[in-house]
């Protein structure tokens, strides 16, 4: 008996060793308040990333300049960022195409109420003008993260994108928060690339673009109760501008909220595209308040007339379901599906819509479908496909 309550004891001291978590206070490193910490936050990373135990780096309560920064792993055991702080980005131009980075990380939280302020409107203003705006940083870039955590931190007015996930697996955002104006440009709330297992709950994201953008070589992503707006609505795609994209299966947006947004939820594909594929994607439960086209599938998505627009697109579209989707349209096109005549969508469900249009450019919603034959239940205002989609 006394062997065994001897092993039960080293066990238990085992265990609290190894959930005690290293704490690095990024003041140990030298960083003052209202100056810039990157050297002392990227020292900091490096003594919490070479911890063979659970390690924190610590980023209290003050408000800190921070220049670009790369916070690589992998790192020995698991880590987390403790943001309290609001970290304000450089106004002064760089090459570097991210502002925070973290880069090839198992098992990385970040977390704290803290906020990341991108100082955009000093960029902004540049945008239309030159080429500076394509090289714009990103707020948080992730890329290649293994069991990730963002949650409870705020993105405001990025100069670019506040947040990129880029071949991420069990990756998930909670309680985050994108802010932007809706005049900004190009600020995606969160873009997702050739990622697995993505989940968005529970956030807030108001931005001048994209509240949420999936591009190709996705899999497995979820996003539930997210409110959205303004922006550009929940987006997949654009898909078919480049060879060799991955296919997209597997996209769950429901109970959400989109407001004063130039569209809702909508797919979209180039015109004269490379061949790609996007199925099994399902919206469901989401509530529309003054958005521009709350239901839309594009396949002729052609912006600034960059492509052919006669040329139909290769991407296939199929297993698409928009189920108990309500509210007011701000456009007389409520529902808009417009498929590729090379490839028509397949498997496409309409059930419970009641979209009501809030305008005086005509007496009431419409539905537009092209190259669709989408199975239809439940109530449907409007009614399902009662006009085609117009020319091009």
């Amino acid at each position: 008996m006394g062997k065994l309550n001897m092993a039960g004891v080293f066990l238990m001291l085992m265990f609290v060793s190894i959930s005690e978590a290293l704490v690095v206070d990024i003041r140990k490193h030298g960083a003052r308040e209202n100056a810039d910490i990157a050297q002392a936050l990227t020292h900091a990373f490096k003594e919490a990333c070479a911890s063979t135990t659970k390690s924190k780096v610590w980023i209290p309560k003050k408000t800190y300049k921070l220049s670009a920064v790369k916070l690589e792993g992998p790192c020995k055991a698991p880590i987390e960022i403790h943001v309290e702080a609001t970290l304000i980005a450089s106004t002064e131009k760089t090459t570097e195409p991210s502002w925070i980075l973290f880069n090839h990380i198992d098992h990385l939280t970040v977390f704290g109420g803290g906020v990341f302020d991108g100082n955009g409107p000093k960029a902004w203003g540049k945008c239309g003008k030159s080429n500076y705006c394509k090289s714009l940083p990103i707020n948080l870039s992730f890329n290649d993260i293994k069991g990730g955590l963002v949650q409870g931190v705020t993105s405001k007015d990025s100069k670019q994108f506040h947040a990129n996930v880029i071949g991420c697996t069990d990756f998930h955002f909670v309680r985050f928060t994108a802010s932007a104006p809706h005049d900004s440009i190009n600020t995606d709330g969160i873009h997702i690339g050739r990622s697995t297992g993505i989940k968005v709950l529970d956030s807030n994201i108001k931005t001048g673009d994209d509240c949420i953008s999936i591009g190709d070589g996705n899999r497995q992503i979820t996003i539930e109760r997210v409110t959205c707006g303004p922006g550009h609505g929940f987006s997949i795609g654009s898909l078919g501008k480049y060879k060799k994209e991955a296919p997209v299966i597997g996209v769950t947006i429901r109970n959400c909220t989109v407001r004063d947004s130039t569209n809702g939820v909508r797919i979209k594909t180039w015109p004269a595209s490379y061949e790609g594929v996007a199925s099994d994607m399902h919206f469901e439960d989401i509530i529309m308040k003054n958005v521009g086209n709350p239901i839309l599938i594009d396949q002729v998505y052609c912006p600034w007339n960059q492509c052919n627009a006669k040329v139909a697109s290769k991407v296939k579209i199929s297993k698409v379901t928009f189920k108990n989707i309500r509210g007011t349209s701000s456009t007389p096109v409520a529902v808009k599906l417009s498929c590729s005549p090379g490839n028509p969508c397949r498997g496409v469900e309409l059930s419970n819509i009641d979209l009501t249009y809030t305008g005086k450019e005509a007496p009431a919603a419409i539905s537009q479908c092209g190259h669709v034959q989408p199975k239809v239940s439940g109530r449907m205002n409007p009614k399902a496909c009662a006009a085609p989609v117009a020319a091009h």
